[in-house]
Order: structure tokens, then C-alpha cells, then sequence
């Protein structure tokens, strides 16, 4: 591509005011760390380790493992033996220390009116109030507990008193239909629940309360009953937006879920159903901690499989607190006195490493955001920097592109002179992205950190540092502390110097992954078993002449939909759930806001007609099975698909027709090739 060839030329320099106090500040000093981190790791990762507080050092080996399935299991293990908290070491250290009057988070709320902070002081105590209510209604080390919530300051509490207690949290976005939060419950087996009630993002109500009562239906129906679920009346603190008052064209919401005070209304079980105020006021404010093996559970979150189930990607305590804390340091070059903001909901992996324990472990003061960038008007990102003074800054492509399209007035009208890091997460940023990000919200004085990682990594795998690195627009540059990459071509050979090939890493580092929640088979299969002895991330990357890594993207039946990790089967068994459907086939189609967008290709049941009413059961589908950022952009009636003659979809030719490309290459081993011209004149008027 002619712009990637001339971001390869682009090279900016860290900022004066960046690299002068740089935890790591040269690239000298970045090969001499990273040389240690690879051949050295216990030197390295011990050193780090002796900053936090374990309760006891008994290590065997500081770390083993196999990353080669031919010759026995795979395993990871860092710091076996030795016993530790993470809500200790994000909280109790820190007041300890002194700190507890300081502002742990700056909560804003999705309307500007709502808006308060708590202190680490009171943030422990809160969370140990919580703790203690979950103890005394059974909840013990080893459970699991599904979190439901919306970005308030519970939501933090809930994964922290749950992570005191030696317990492990399956926190589920909530944005997830009933049967996604379903699934998540009943594969961790989690009996106990924490939801609110609803939440506003911008002018639209998303129901919480009334999707997990639907979900623990489908849960008991498949023989998993979720005994206990603690609410949080959030509806009853937030400023409701004006639409919701509207006496001439009043909100949709208003008739079905409040009642005539304006109270939102929620149905209740009082045989499950507790209110977390209740459930937490008469708890001590003091609750001891549960001290776990370094390789014990913290928890499982769900990303998107191949086959279409999603996967519980399992993290253990000691080594993922080791990596979340390193790479936020070292990433965000945080010091005291820094004011961070990460847009991330804590549903995703960002959220759990970079807006909780992350910053916390650092002891950071950071902004927990409830709202959308573009509610009540499109400078809302730019307005919190300007109120907090925000230093540190970390949202994703997706938002960046959708601000761009506003110009450079909202982000103009405010004083965004205290930012001094720009951080990008989710998908590889496109350069002219990277370069407004730069100029127009950076000022041309605050380094650009483009991170590529994943939910199985645990944090950043290949990322600038910010007062070291000198940057190229669009690529992610290079690998973080501990990480040994590699790239191979399809017969597993490393090529060497500039190319491209698949991605893959050939030693462990503390935060990774440790397998599938209950399916270490599936873990082996999906990460170790195409390259024996790496581990392979999925995605592909090119080297180029200077050294820099530039991710390219999905290599497997994948889609990076705004961020969200999608697999093609999980849409596509949506959509042959309608009842017309036959078959459906789902790609990536680029989109100049969201990365990836949908475009689905569907065969109808004979005698069934492609009707709008169709397209939009086809949409809802799919939002109701997986959420609505899932929705389709793009659905095509498809009389044939074009498959091989074993039967399997040829995507990459579908890929070409959903973009309007006939260079399609070598079709010969489609069983009916003239289906692929076919699909080509039936694309959509708007494709």
C-alpha cells in the first residue's frame, strides 16, 4: 500500500518533554532491558517482583515451561511456591504506605452532571465490605463469579473484593445479550452474580437488570441456577437524559421502564435478588485477605473461538499482577502526579489490565468514564482531559476515526495541553489516524504508543515506549520486555530479517495466559499446535527493513470488529437461526471507522424472498445472540457460496467480492466457479 510504504518513511522522534524523565529513556538503554528479559528472565522479572509484597518467597524453579506439544503438555508457570493478593498489592500497600487519601479514580458519569471520586482509603474499605458479604453467603476461594455491570465504581469494588477472597471473576461486558451472558455463566459454572440495574450510554438505555433476570432463566434451564444476584440501583443516582422528559416525543423507555415518579422500574426476586446497598452497609470495613499461590486463578474472561464457542481465557495471580503493573509503567511512562484515561470498558481485556490493576498496582490516580465519546456532543473526550488534567491518554482506532470525522474544533475548544502520552489499543491504527491523533489532540508534543496485544497476553506484547522509541506512524514498533518474537512462513520456517509472516512468540512472559477455563486441550490446540514450540497469536506481521513490526491483521477465520474480537462461525450460526436462513458466510470488510465491519453473505431456504423485513430479523438476530456491535453492515443474498470441493468456503474470494476486488486469483479448486461472478453482480446497491 502506497500510504504503508510512505509511513515507513514517517519517523517521529520522543518528545523533549516525554523523554527527559522516561522510565526508559534511550534505545540503548531499551535493547540492554530487553536483552536481560530474554536471557535472563528470572533476573529480570525477580527484580521487579521484591516492588511488590508477597507473603511468602518459597519458590522452586522461578519459572517453567513447555511450549512444544510434541514433546508433552503445554504448561507456564512463574513464581510457583510463593503466595500473594492483588487487591493487597493494589490497595492495602498503598494506604499502608500513606497514600489513602489519594484519588484512586475520577468517576464521569454518562451525563457531565454526574461526577465524583473515591481515594484508595475509601476504595478498600468499600471493597472490603463487599468481600465480607460474599463470604458470608458462601462464596469461597476457587469460585467463580460472573460481574455485570456497567463502568462504575462497583464494578471496580466487585472484581477486587472477589479477587481478596481468593475468588475468580468472569466479568461478562455489559453489552452482551442474555444469551452471551448465559454461556459465560454456565461454562465458568458461576452460582453468584453482581449486575446493576441499567445504565444510559448516551440517549440509549440499556437494560442490565432485565437481561441477566433473562439469562439466569437460560442458565437454570441448563442445569447451572445462579443463587445469588447482587444488584446495584445505579437508575436511581444518574441525571437521565433530556429526551427521557420530552413531553412531546418522549423517549421509548419512559412508558416501559418508569413508573409515573420517574422511577425506573426493575422486577425483583427476593429469593435471589439482593440490593447492594443492603447487602453491604452492616459488613466490617476490614477484611482480611486470602493468600494464593502465584499460579492460582484470578480470572477467566471470555473472547471469541474459531468454532464459534467462546473461550475462557484463564490468568493467575502472581505473574499477570508482575506483567500488568511492568507494561503499564513502562508503556504510559506513568509517574506520580500523572492523571490517566482509559475510554476501555473493563468487560474487555484493556479495561481489566489498564483502566483496574494496572493503574492501581501503580498506585495512579485515573478516570473511570461511564459515557460515549460523542454524548452530549462530540468534545466529551477533550472536556474530562481539559477538568482532570489529564497526562495519560489510551482509547482506541475506532473512537479516534469517528472524533476525525468532526474536524479539529471539539478537540480545539478545549485545553488539552496536559497530555503527554497517546495511547491506541484494539486494532492497528491506520496512519492518517496515527498522524491526526499527533498533531491535532497531541499538539505534536506528546509520543504516540500504538500497542498490539490480547486477551490472552495479558498486557502489551509489542509496543513504543513512549520516551525511547522513535515511532512510525501505524506500526507497533517493538517487542516489550520478556517478548521474543518471532515470524514464520506456512511451513513453520523463521524468516529472518525484513518479510512477512505469521506472528508467534518463542518464550513465555509472567502475564500470559495459562490455558482454557476447563478445555486445556483447546488451549494447546488453538495456541501451540500449528508451530510447535511458539506460541501463535493468530495474526500476521511484517518486519521491515528498519526492524519495525507492523501488525496486518487476522490470519484465521477471525474479525476485528471497532476492537471486538469476533469469530466468523459465532456470527454465522446467528444468522442460520432464522428461520428462512440456509447458510451464511461472514467476512471483514474494511470501514473507515470501525477497522472491520461485517459483511455477510446468506442462501435463502427455497421459496423464501430477501425482504427488508428479513435483513432486519438477519440484524437483530445477530444483536440479540452476541450484541449490538456485532450487527451486520452489509447482507448479501447469496444463491451459492463458493467452496472448495471438500466443502470448505473459500473466504479469501469472498473477501474480494464483499470489497468489489475480481482480482480473485486461482479459483480452479472451486467445485462452481461461476458462482463467484454471480455474487459479484448481486452486491448491494450501497457496497
Amino acid at each position: 500500500m502506497a500510504m504503508a510504504n510512505s509511513a515507513e518513511e514517517l519517523v517521529f522522534n520522543p518528545p523533549e518533554l516525554v523523554a527527559k524523565n522516561a522510565h526508559c529513556s534511550s534505545m540503548e538503554q531499551y535493547r540492554e532491558m530487553h536483552k536481560e528479559s530474554i536471557k535472563d528472565p528470572e533476573a529480570f522479572w525477580s527484580k521487579i517482583a521484591k516492588e511488590f509484597h508477597f507473603e511468602n518467597n518459597s519458590v522452586g524453579k522461578f519459572f517453567e515451561y513447555n511450549f512444544d506439544i510434541t514433546k508433552g503438555p503445554i504448561f507456564i508457570q512463574w513464581m510457583k511456591g510463593s503466595r500473594t493478593n492483588i487487591c493487597y498489592n493494589c490497595l492495602d500497600r498503598h494506604v499502608l504506605a500513606g497514600k489513602g487519601d489519594a484519588i484512586a479514580f475520577y468517576w464521569e458519569g454518562n451525563d457531565p452532571a454526574d461526577r465524583n471520586s473515591v481515594t484508595y482509603a475509601e476504595l478498600l474499605s468499600e471493597v472490603c465490605q463487599v468481600a465480607n458479604f460474599l463470604k458470608s453467603r458462601g462464596v469461597a476461594a476457587g469460585d467463580r463469579v460472573a460481574i455485570y455491570m456497567p463502568m462504575i465504581k462497583e464494578l471496580v469494588v466487585a472484581m477486587l473484593a472477589v479477587a481478596r477472597i481468593g475468588a475468580v471473576h468472569n466479568i461478562v461486558f455489559g453489552g452482551y445479550s442474555a444469551d452471551s451472558l448465559c454461556d459465560r455463566i454456565v461454562d465458568a459454572g458461576a452460582e453468584v452474580l453482581l449486575c446493576a440495574d441499567g445504565v444510559w450510554r448516551g440517549n440509549k438505555l440499556v437494560h442490565l437488570k432485565e437481561i441477566a433476570d433473562e439469562a439466569m432463566k437460560m442458565c437454570s434451564s441448563r442445569g447451572v441456577e445462579v443463587r445469588l444476584n447482587v444488584v446495584v440501583r445505579h437508575m436511581t443516582r444518574v441525571t437521565h437524559p433530556a429526551s427521557l422528559h420530552d413531553t412531546s416525543n418522549g423517549h421509548p423507555a419512559k412508558k416501559t421502564h418508569f413508573d409515573h415518579q420517574g422511577r425506573y422500574k426493575v422486577t425483583w426476586n427476593s429469593d435471589v435478588d439482593v440490593d447492594w446497598e443492603t447487602a453491604t452497609s452492616s459488613s466490617s470495613s476490614e477484611c482480611p485477605v486470602v493468600w494464593l499461590d502465584s499460579e492460582d486463578p484470578l480470572f477467566m474472561l471470555y473472547t471469541s473461538g474459531s468454532t464459534g464457542k467462546p473461550k475462557g481465557v484463564l490468568h493467575t495471580v502472581g505473574g499477570y499482577m508482575l506483567y500488568a503493573a511492568t507494561t503499564f509503567k513502562y508503556s504510559f511512562n506513568y509517574h506520580p502526579g500523572d492523571v490517566y484515561f482509559c475510554t476501555a470498558d473493563i468487560g474487555w481485556i484493556t479495561g481489566h489490565s489498564y483502566v483496574t490493576y494496572g493503574p492501581l498496582l501503580n498506585g495512579a490516580t485515573s478516570v473511570l468514564f461511564e459515557g460515549v465519546p460523542t454524548y452530549p456532543h462530540t468534545g466529551r473526550f477533550w472536556e474530562i482531559i481539559e477538568r482532570y488534567k489529564v497526562s495519560k491518554f489510551y482509547t482506541a482506532p475506532t473512537a479516534i476515526r469517528t472524533l476525525m470525522k468532526y474536524g479539529d474544533e471539539p478537540v480545539k475548544k478545549f485545553d488539552v495541553s496536559s497530555l503527554r502520552v497517546l495511547g491506541t489499543v484494539g486494532e492497528p491504527i491506520n496512519p492518517e489516524a496515527w498522524l491526526w491523533y499527533h498533531r491535532v489532540v497531541g499538539g505534536g508534543n506528546a509520543a504516540i504508543v500504538d500497542t498490539f496485544w490480547q486477551t490472552e497476553t495479558g498486557g502489551h506484547v509489542i509496543t513504543p515506549l513512549p520516551g525511547a522509541t522513535p515511532t512510525k506512524p501505524g506500526s507497533a514498533c517493538f517487542p516489550f520486555f520478556g517478548i521474543s518474537v518471532c515470524l514464520l512462513d506456512e511451513a513453520g520456517e523463521e524468516i529472518e530479517g525484513e518479510g512477512e509472516g505469521y506472528l508467534v512468540f518463542r518464550q513465555p512472559w509472567p502475564g500470559m495466559m495459562r490455558s482454557v477455563y476447563n478445555n486445556h486441550q483447546r488451549f494447546q490446540e488453538t495456541y501451540f499446535q500449528k508451530f510447535p514450540g511458539f506460541y501463535t497469536t493468530g495474526d500476521g506481521a511484517r518486519r521491515d527493513k528498519d526492524g519495525y513490526i507492523w501488525v496486518t491483521g487476522r490470519i484465521d477465520d477471525m474479525l476485528n470488529v471497532s476492537g471486538h474480537l469476533l469469530s466468523t462461525a459465532q456470527v454465522e450460526s446467528a444468522l442460520v437461526e432464522v428461520e428462512q436462513v440456509a447458510e451464511a458466510a461472514a467476512v471483514a470488510r474494511p470501514h473507515p471507522v470501525k477497522g472491520e465491519c461485517l459483511y455477510c453473505f446468506v442462501t435463502l431456504k427455497q421459496g423464501e424472498k430477501f425482504t427488508e423485513e428479513l435483513v432486519a430479523d438477519m440484524k437483530n438476530k445477530v444483536r440479540s445472540k452476541i450484541g449490538p456491535f456485532a450487527q451486520p453492515d452489509y447482507l448479501q443474498l447469496a444463491p451459492g457460496l463458493p467452496k472448495t470441493r471438500s466443502g470448505k468456503i473459500m473466504r479469501r474470494v469472498l473477501r474480494k467480492i464483499a470489497v468489489g476486488d475480481r482480482d480473485f486469483g486461482d479459483i480452479t479448486t472451486l467445485a462452481d466457479p461461476t458462482v463467484v461472478e454471480l455474487l459479484f453482480e448481486n452486491r448491494p446497491a450501497n457496497a
